[in-house]
């Protein structure tokens, strides 16, 4: 089991990660009756797509001794209205501060639109990817 959720009143729940014990609060957002307190769970799935991109280019640079350290995603998060769902997924991931070849750039873009979670994303969410060098 990876986590678990408990339901907490008011359109909030609380998620455990089981190994580590950490904790994450999720709220309804404002336009769907909620507080927006906190990450809603679509606000996570998005999150989770700009995430996985760092990750896993973190994974490679880190096995070819590249820093990364710094570097930055921004996601915006576009919903639909029937059905209420994600239509699309805007990533821009800034390595402006990081000084690398334009192999290497090739090899994140790569990366990052092959990232276990936008290739576990449905098809009918568009996903935009930009990357920002020097």
């Amino acid at each position: 089991m990876t986590s678990k959720i408990i339901y907490e009143g008011e359109l909030r729940t609380k998620a455990e990660h089981l190994r580590s014990g950490n904790n994450i609060i999720t709220d309804a957002p404002i336009d769907n009756n909620g507080k927006g307190e906190c990450f809603s769970p679509t606000d996570l799935l998005a999150t989770a797509l700009g995430s996985c991109m760092l990750t896993i280019i973190g994974i490679y640079s880190k096995k070819n001794n590249i820093n990364i350290k710094g570097a930055k995603a921004e996601v915006t998060k576009m919903m639909g209205e029937e059905p209420r769902c994600i239509k699309t997924i805007k990533v821009i991931l800034d390595f402006t501060k990081i000084d690398v070849s334009e192999k290497t750039q090739k090899i994140f873009k790569k990366l990052a639109v092959n990232c276990p979670v936008a290739l576990s994303l449905d098809k009918n969410i568009a996903q935009e990817i930009r990357l920002k060098f020097n």
